[in-house]
């Protein structure tokens, strides 16, 4: 390959330079060309963009490694944190392996080929690296073991129908802990959809409407996720920005439109995010004409279906506030079954935070000490435990020149600075309980709040 094309390649990345796809490729040419140098500080500089990218990390790792290996025997060779260092002064630091990429809600399906079990940073060469007697293990306590999840195919006709491959699958196996929530799911829809001539026969349509409400950042929209997944159906997602028009009738024709397109699609789960937006109480509207209300008609007409069928089409919701949605839509036959999806418990803590910790470099990691820490703090909340965390350990890398690991000194400190962010819900959630809850709609919030002492 001509150093002109090297030269086209890299105008083409100055003109592109958030292409990740292209900048991992041109790395890999380098590193088979033997630029060693250049291919580092090209899939450094996709890591920037895209942490933990499994095919930059292979470059990076195998530039390094080539790196070591062409180091005359009687030097040291040169250790891979050094060219991470001069990236950080370049302004091209892999970032992810300092700690400050973005999680995503979901573990990965496989491990890549090169990285370890304990997600894309690749600990035998960190070993090799900073020597092995110096880093401790990630974790003082092993991993616990996967279930394989087992996915629902429904009967019948609906089993012919196709699933969307193009949109990665999530189950409840996926969702740590929350068993109680998980088994309601399955009792109220998941086994009726599995058994279909039972459900029919006692009079179960595969049809209806579900509430997902609780604290916010606490993974409703992922579990609206996990039941479609369960369902083999196709994930359909829609928000008050989707729906609503600038224009006299433009928001009741993107509703019924959405809904058609559901319809088509079955067996399909359409996920209304923020219900309480789209499906607001009309006596909060106020009179005379608007676009809001118009929505709450028009979302009751799809829902009731009285010119179309809506089997093998369940429609979920989620909401912060579900005491703000207009009263029809929860009775039966639309929305009439409501779930509460509180803040991880203790099997969920420790899947989330083992999650965010294997993206990256972490040792000495006591999982069960920061579970019992971490009692009341939302999916979110880890999130943003493990990244404040993460900061810290960049800030001193960035300092020795080397990978320093995260361990739990920051993270304890961390844990000093902040709160969880679901006590201002829950203090909240109690005068619901205590004047609006005379149909029993929120049982179950009051059990919860009474286990917690919040009277």
């Amino acid at each position: 390959m001509t150093d002109a094309l090297f030269q086209s390649l890299f105008a083409a990345l100055e003109a592109s330079p958030t292409n990740v796809e292209l900048r991992v490729q041109v790395a890999q040419l380098l590193l088979d060309r033997g630029r060693l140098d250049d291919a580092v500080t090209q899939a450094a500089t996709a890591l920037t963009h895209e942490p933990g990218n499994p095919a930059a990390m292979r470059v990076l790792t195998a530039a390094t490694a080539a790196m070591r290996a062409s180091a005359p025997a009687d030097t040291p060779a040169p250790p891979e944190v050094e060219s991470r260092a001069d990236d950080v002064r370049t302004g091209s630091t892999p970032r992810d392996e300092f700690g400050t990429g973005d999680a995503s809600a979901g573990l990965e399906p496989g491990t890549p080929r090169g990285a370890s079990d304990h997600g894309d940073f690749d600990w035998t060469a960190a070993e090799s690296d900073l020597g092995a007697s110096h880093v401790p293990p990630p974790y003082v306590s092993p991993p616990a073991s996967d279930a394989e999840p087992s996915v629902i195919t429904p009967g019948g006709d609906e089993a012919a129908a196709v699933v969307d491959e193009y949109r990665d699958r999530v189950t409840l196996a996926d969702v740590g802990g929350l068993e109680a929530v998980k088994q309601r799911l399955r009792e109220s829809f998941l086994e009726p959809m599995r058994h279909p001539e039972l459900a029919k026969a006692f009079g179960k349509t595969l049809r209806g409407g579900l509430v997902l409400y609780g604290p916010p950042g606490c993974g409703k929209t992922f579990m609206a996720r996990a039941i479609a997944g369960e369902l083999g159906a196709r994930f359909l997602t829609a928000s008050l920005a989707d729906i609503l028009g600038s224009h006299f009738g433009e928001t009741e024709k993107n509703l019924r439109a959405l809904f058609e397109h559901a319809r088509s699609l079955t067996p399909a789960v359409l996920f209304l995010d923020e219900i309480d937006a789209i499906g607001a109480k009309r006596s909060s509207i106020g009179t005379g004409w608007s676009g809001m209300r118009a929505m709450v008609d028009q979302l009751l007409m799809e829902l009731d279906s009285m010119t179309a069928d809506n089997d093998g089409l369940f429609v979920l919701a989620a909401t912060n506030s579900p005491w703000e949605v207009d009263p029809a839509l929860l009775r039966p036959g639309r929305f009439d079954r409501m779930l509460l999806v509180l803040p991880p418990d203790e099997p969920a803590r420790e899947a989330i935070l083992r999650m965010h910790l294997d993206r990256r470099p972490v040792a000495g990691i006591d999982l069960g000490e920061l579970v019992r820490s971490t009692d009341g703090f939302s999916g979110a909340d880890l999130e943003h435990l493990v990244a404040s965390a993460a900061e810290q350990a960049m800030l001193r890398s960035i300092q020795s020149g080397e990978v320093q690991p995260i361990g739990m000194a920051e993270l304890r400190h961390v844990l000093r600075e902040i709160r969880p962010s679901t006590g201002p819900w829950l203090a909240g959630a109690k005068n619901v309980v205590a004047f609006a809850n005379t149909d029993g709609r929120y049982d179950d919030l009051a059990t919860f709040l009474e286990s917690r002492g919040i009277r």
